[in-house]
């Protein structure tokens, strides 16, 4: 927030109005050095650009230390800051400062882009590092049954891990804006992530905060998204009678326009077309069908606007289905009457609603108190609440003897890390429902994180019985 800045130093500091024009060209010249740039972290290094000014202004500068020689990337960072100092500040850097700037648009700003070579990023991370992040990756992928076994992933992990450990030194913390909705909207990576962090305490000397949590998942989101599953895509049928190339020309338009949408497996020519045979997810047709079904949806020839809108809303409700048909599949067999809690006292604090929870799972012999302290340990690490409604404390290891799920219910909300809290459900999984674990964790947040459904839930479900018939109608939807 470069306001927030100029505001900070007041209109008095060296070249308050220059900000702008400076963050844009040091931007530039970082994705000309071959860069990618963090947007996320340049307003820290642009302060400390503005205090390093100033002080230069007041004959202040810091002496160089010169124990080691600076590498290639730090003399060509430096001297880029160096340039641009002197054009928008009017100040030139000496070389204790280059350094310093240098080395925080090093560790805080960049990262090598995507044609660096790995051999090149390899040479600025310390062993130690990769081979920590090496043994955890394998870890989380073993762990979470997913696919982190990607050089190009580690080493830009471990690249990003060396600079975490140089600000965690330094306490100088990266702030991520996008904390909130990273947990809120992809629970099972942030989790991934939290994992990952737990492994490489040891390593840092200290745990993270949230925020460097998120910078760890956002990298394994990018790592799982690239390896997406096949098949994630609803399949679809096109209906248009021949006519000419016709079909041909709207299939490619589909594939254009909705190639990320859906799949594209058939075309169906013939008028009058066995329609009980498209067994695709969604059937997009020019002619009328003689059945209405939400799998069926009406498009023109050439395709429209508004035909792309209702095929991309056909998509996502297919997606939808799927996922919550796979949780409606689990959810009798991890909840039970015994690990209902009920009620909770409207000033109950997460560590006794863990203990309360936990104890009726230790009771039917699923977990143990192990268990429930190392609940509490991950609790510690970052709050379990993924949504402003929803809490889910669990362990990251998976030690119980079958999966189950203990539940209370908050009438009003109760605290839980920074928010608060209407639904906590404890969850303990087994090592025998690796699979289960994202079905069920991410299904769940994602049931709670609509406002009217925790509503429902919470005001009908007063019972074990009523709770499970609530949680189920709305799955069902």
């Amino acid at each position: 927030d470069l306001e927030a800045v100029r505001r900070t130093l007041g209109e008095g500091s060296i070249g308050p109005a220059a900000f702008g024009p400076f963050k844009a060209d040091l931007v530039t010249g970082l994705g000309e050095l071959g860069y990618f740039v963090n947007e996320f972290g340049i307003g820290d290094v642009m302060l400390h650009v503005a205090i390093t000014a100033d002080r230069v202004a007041h004959a202040r500068a810091l002496d160089a230390t010169l124990a080691t020689e600076p590498s290639d990337a730090q003399e060509q960072v430096g001297a880029l800051v160096d340039r641009l100092c002197e054009r928008h500040l009017g100040v030139r850097l000496g070389a204790g400062d280059r350094r310093h700037l240098a080395a925080l648009v090093l560790s805080r700003v960049v990262a090598p882009g995507a044609g660096e070579p790995a051999s090149v990023i390899r040479s600025r991370i310390e062993p130690d590092v990769e081979d920590a992040v090496r043994v955890v990756v394998r870890r989380a992928s073993e762990a979470f049954v997913v696919d982190l076994d990607d050089e190009d992933f580690i080493l830009r992990l471990a690249l990003h891990v060396q600079n975490l450990r140089l600000r965690a030194r330094e306490q100088a913390w990266s702030r991520n804006p996008l904390t909130r909705s990273l947990k809120a909207t992809h629970p099972m990576i942030f989790e991934i992530a939290v994992f990952v962090a737990d492994g490489l305490q040891g390593l840092l000397g200290m745990p993270l905060l949230d925020d460097e949590i998120a910078y760890i998942a956002m990298h394994v989101g990018g790592r799982l998204e690239r390896g997406r599953r096949a098949g994630a895509t609803p399949t679809a049928t096109i209906v248009c009678p021949g006519y000419y190339e016709l079909h041909e020309l709207l299939r490619s338009s589909v594939d254009r326009s909705l190639g990320q949408a859906v799949d594209v497996v058939g075309v169906e020519t013939r008028v009058d077309p066995d329609w009980q045979a498209l067994d695709t997810d969604l059937v997009l047709t020019t002619i009328d069908a003689p059945v209405v079904s939400d799998r069926i949806v009406r498009i023109q020839p050439f395709l429209t606007e508004a035909d792309i809108e209702r095929v991309q809303a056909a998509a996502g409700r297919v997606r939808r289905a799927r996922r919550l048909a796979r949780l409606r599949g689990e959810l009798g067999r991890y909840f039970s009457p015994d690990a209902f809690v009920g009620r909770l006292l409207q000033d109950a604090m997460p560590e006794d609603v863990i203990r309360r929870l936990g104890s009726r799972l230790v009771a039917q012999g699923v977990i143990d108190d192990d268990y429930v302290d190392r609940t509490l340990e991950r609790e510690r690490m970052s709050s379990t609440a993924f949504t402003d409604a929803f809490a889910v404390p669990h362990a990251l290891g998976m030690t119980a003897t079958r999966t189950a799920i203990a539940v209370a219910i908050a009438e009003p909300s109760i605290p839980w890390g920074e928010g608060r809290v209407q639904v906590v459900a404890m969850v303990a999984f087994s090592e025998s429902d690796r699979e289960a674990f994202q079905t069920v964790f991410e299904q769940l947040v994602e049931v709670f994180s609509e406002r009217d459904s925790v509503q429902r839930i919470v005001r009908r479900g007063t019972d074990f019985e009523s709770f499970l018939d609530e949680l189920v109608a709305v799955v069902d939807g």
